[in-house]
């Protein structure tokens, strides 16, 4: 895929040492890996060392990093912000805003919720209602913008623009939600000009709705936009651009926006999106959903232009917003529509048993008291402050043989990767993330960074640094 050069590789004298750069949503592989292999997630009882943490603007988006700057898209007062970061210090290089008057219809922040796109020389944005933008990495002086609702046919949304583009070459590929066929837009890096537009009434009109199994008749009033983000992936030597739109998944050859196939997708409610990204194993795709979808593996064909539905499943996965990770044969990631249904859960491929599931607390309730003047959870046994006990609809990324979880109220754990049980190393929680923190985690050059409503955290778990921190703390 385009780019991936931007991933940075050092050596150490005696072994090789790999750390990556996250410049974009969900990382280097667009699935919320790492293969980073110099990190210690061997906290102590207060969690890894905080190296800076920066008061910000309200919004969703997860701060993206390449080399020496990070980027975070964040709102303040009627101005969505694009601001550039030093990664050593937090300190401003450099920001632009604009003005912005979005409202969430539902009561959520009105901030960005879509992920940086960062290359050497451009920084790509997508605002909460529809600024498309282009700014120079190394100035930050805007090289070409669009105000998608001024040049789209947007019928009105549920949460705002939520989606994250994706890079292609010299084509930033967009879901952009208009009528008729203007749900994904390939623009070029360029100058912003559009080099093809999909999926619509002409992917739409005369489909099967999977629950009615009749014919769907499209009116123009449609909602195209999605909240899960693109994904490429070459599956039997073909390159497929994966887009789960609300209506369902749409195969696009990336190149021309020409379609391959669709697949029906979506919730019986009105009030409800998709989300989760899909996630590619091999020639299958699995996909999932919250508002009572739960998910579906689709195995494609050699001809790359058909497929066949392996298994659905109801009830086995529904991840509202965040994208389950695979690996070996099972997938991990958080199910339930609400914060009390919140539970991670392990979902064998194959077949969609589930393996196991976790709230994050294996205790009971009258374990556990609250503090009326912090408001901090107070184990009773001890007396001590403790993180909130569930995740709730937590987000995770893989660090070898561990996730990193973030729980919705600020819970932050180390987990096991492992088919058999929910195992958990550690636990922490710092005070500026809590709910709600549906950012996911960022992990880039030994850094972890987390993002809240109102700031941002810089962790180092750089494992020589770890190591040398526990030293410290053995000598007093």
């Amino acid at each position: 895929m385009a780019h991936l050069s931007v991933a940075c590789v050092w050596f150490a004298m005696t072994s090789v040492a790999v750390a990556e750069d996250w410049p974009w949503f969900l990382g280097l592989r667009h699935d919320g890996t790492s293969a980073e292999t110099s990190v210690n997630l061997e906290w102590p009882e207060d969690g890894p060392k905080v190296l800076w943490k920066q008061e910000i603007g309200t919004g969703y988006s997860a701060p993206s990093t390449l080399g020496e700057r990070l980027v975070i898209h964040h709102r303040q007062g009627d101005k969505e912000i694009v601001s550039c970061r030093n990664v050593n210090d937090g300190s401003v290089v450099w920001e632009h805003g604009y003005e912005s008057e979005f409202s969430d219809p539902y009561g959520y922040n009105n901030g960005p919720r879509c992920s940086p796109v960062l290359t050497e020389t451009h920084c790509y944005t997508l605002g909460a209602e529809g600024r498309l933008c282009c700014t120079d990495m190394k100035t930050g002086k805007v090289v070409w913008q669009h105000a998608l609702k001024e040049k789209h046919d947007l019928p009105r949304w549920f949460f705002g623009v939520g989606c994250s583009p994706i890079l292609d070459g010299d084509r930033l590929i967009v879901f952009v939600g208009g009528q008729p066929n203007s749900g994904v837009v390939a623009f070029n890096t360029s100058d912003g000009s559009i080099a093809w537009e999909a999926v619509g009434k002409q992917t739409w009109d005369g489909a099967i709705d999977a629950h009615t199994k009749e014919p769907y008749r499209w009116t123009g009033s449609e909602m195209v936009i999605s909240y899960s983000s693109p994904l490429i992936a070459t599956i039997h030597g073909q390159q497929h651009l994966l887009c789960l739109v609300r209506q369902g998944l749409v195969s696009l050859d990336p190149a021309t926006g020409e379609e391959n196939f669709h697949y029906w997708f979506r919730s019986k409610t009105h009030d409800s999106v998709n989300a989760a990204r899909p996630v590619v194993i091999d020639d299958q795709i699995f996909l999932t959903a919250a508002y009572e979808v739960g998910s579906a593996l689709l195995k494609v064909k050699p001809d790359g232009k058909s497929f066949t539905e392996v298994w659905r499943d109801e009830e086995n996965m529904l991840a509202h917003w965040s994208t389950p990770i695979h690996v070996d044969g099972f997938l991990y990631g958080f199910s339930g529509r609400h914060e009390n249904q919140g539970e991670l859960r392990c979902v064998r491929v194959e077949d969609g048993k589930v393996m196991w599931e976790s709230t994050g607390f294996s205790g009971t309730a009258s374990d556990l008291a609250r503090d009326r003047q912090t408001g901090k959870i107070i184990d009773r046994k001890t007396g001590k402050a403790v993180p909130f006990p569930y995740f709730g609809r937590g987000s995770l990324i893989q660090v070898g043989d561990r996730f990193v979880v973030l729980g919705e109220r600020g819970t932050l754990a180390v987990v096991h990767v492992d088919s058999k049980e929910f195992k958990e190393d550690r636990r922490t929680s710092f005070d500026e993330i809590g709910y709600p923190a549906w950012a996911a985690p960022v992990l880039s050059n030994g850094r972890l960074y987390l993002r809240s409503e109102d700031w941002l955290l810089s962790l180092d778990l750089r494992d020589g640094q770890v190591k040398a921190d526990k030293a410290a703390i053995s000598e007093r």
